[in-house]
């Protein structure tokens, strides 16, 4: 296997993600700064940053082709129409544009790289990645996060069976021509081969926390939580259909004015939280607050002063075979987690010894383990983190995962680069 740490020549990596620093994003520049580290000569390919407000950030300007240098690393954003809201017709603009934009750059005017990693979601960059491929002789690693169409579907963002069956055909197109495939559970591992991926193509790399940019806020306690004499129940993320944060909201009026010192927070934005604020509102909630969002840097100080950390997905077949990646987060953090997603993250929360896992979208086991939760004493409550972050280090790390996915690239890289010799 070539180990990109050792060879002469820098094998060149092409990271392509739609979203990138300073947009909040998993994977993003810590992630290329640590494959430059371990040998690699990485560019970036990505978009001009507009996640999740859907407008692009101040001191940028969609044009053709922007390159700025972050850290150390080329970055090459690429013209695309920005949207994400609500409005399926602007989130389809928004994957196609960047889809026309990266394939034109990759195939026209990048430099020839030794191997390409692909962030999926969206399908549309793993298409531009697979033309690429075909066109350009250029192997491709696809990481997949998000399970498509099965997700679409899950989350309502398409309807039509016709459709999503026209997506399916693309994805096993692109399963096809990928050289490898990473996947975050075994779960997924399990459906790709149900769907004819051969088992030797799929690896499993668990995702890790943004260790070094989470940390570096978690010793100053927030002032909305400086009363310590609530027990707080923070849910840190999204807030979208997925999320199915009704039922949390169910379970704090279950829980109600009987534990008066129980509070759940709610921190972030999301399509669905304005809603979420209008039936807290009208239904007189007042156990529930809603945070804004903070930047990745800063919510390592939210996680540590809560007292529970809250995961809640919708109970849907998809969910039990994803690990939501906040999992990592709250494990890292070294706080007590109340799983409520079944398969493979309440598989982990239970092999960590880490909380309480509870059935998704079921208030009434919510309500029940938030209350027993509150009750347990403090150096119990500080063993389940101390579990958590034992685990994560153990299991999950940031270098950990990154040399996985180094191994990898190199191994692809390194083939090329032997065949363009030979």
């Amino acid at each position: 296997m070539s180990d990109p740490t050792t060879d002469k020549a820098r094998p060149r990596l092409i990271l392509l993600k739609q979203w990138f620093d300073p947009e909040q994003t998993i994977k993003g520049l810590t992630f290329a700064r640590r494959l430059q580290e371990l040998g690699f000569d990485v560019e970036v390919v990505t978009g001009f940053p507009n996640y999740p407000g859907g407008k692009i950030f101040p001191g940028y300007r969609i044009r053709p082709i922007q390159r700025e240098l972050m850290n150390g690393i080329c970055v090459s954003r690429l013209a695309l129409y920005p949207s994400h809201d609500a409005s399926r017709i602007g989130r389809v603009l928004n994957y196609v544009s960047f889809f026309l934009s990266a394939t034109l750059y990759l195939v026209f005017v990048a430099r020839r790289a030794d191997v390409i990693y692909v962030y999926h979601p969206p399908l549309t960059v793993a298409m531009a990645a697979a033309i690429t491929r075909r066109l350009r002789r250029i192997p491709i690693v696809i990481d997949v996060q998000d399970m498509w169409p099965d997700t679409l579907r899950a989350t309502g963002m398409i309807g039509s069976e016709r459709l999503l069956r026209v997506v399916g055909a693309v994805c096993r197109w692109i399963w096809c021509q990928a050289d490898r495939i990473t996947v975050l559970s075994d779960g997924f591992r399990r459906l790709l081969i149900e769907r004819g991926v051969p088992p030797e193509k799929i690896a499993v790399i668990p995702n890790w926390s943004e260790e070094e940019t989470e940390q570096a806020s978690a010793d100053k306690r927030p002032e909305a939580f400086r009363d310590t004499s609530k027990f707080r129940v923070l849910f840190a993320g999204n807030m979208g259909a997925a999320q199915a944060l009704s039922s949390v909201l169910d379970a704090a009026a279950l829980v109600g004015a009987d534990h008066p010192r129980i509070e759940f927070c709610l921190l972030g934005s999301g399509i669905e939280m304005e809603r979420l604020k209008a039936r807290a509102a009208r239904d007189g909630l007042a156990n529930v607050r809603f945070l804004p969002r903070v930047t990745m840097a800063e919510v390592g100080a939210w996680l540590k002063a809560a007292d529970v950390l809250l995961v809640h997905l919708k109970d849907d077949p998809l969910f039990a075979i994803t690990i939501p990646s906040k999992t990592q987060a709250y494990l890292a953090a070294g706080k007590p987690i109340l799983m409520a997603v079944a398969g493979d993250a309440a598989e982990l929360v239970r092999q960590a010894g880490a909380g309480l896992i509870v059935p998704p979208e079921d208030p009434q086991a919510l309500a029940g383990a938030v209350v027993q939760m509150a009750g347990l004493d403090p150096a119990e409550l500080a063993t389940l983190g101390a579990n958590g972050r034992v685990f994560y280090e153990r299991e999950l790390s940031f270098d950990k995962g990154t040399r996985a996915f180094a191994a990898i690239l190199g191994e692809l890289a390194g083939r090329r680069t032997g065949a363009a010799r030979s």
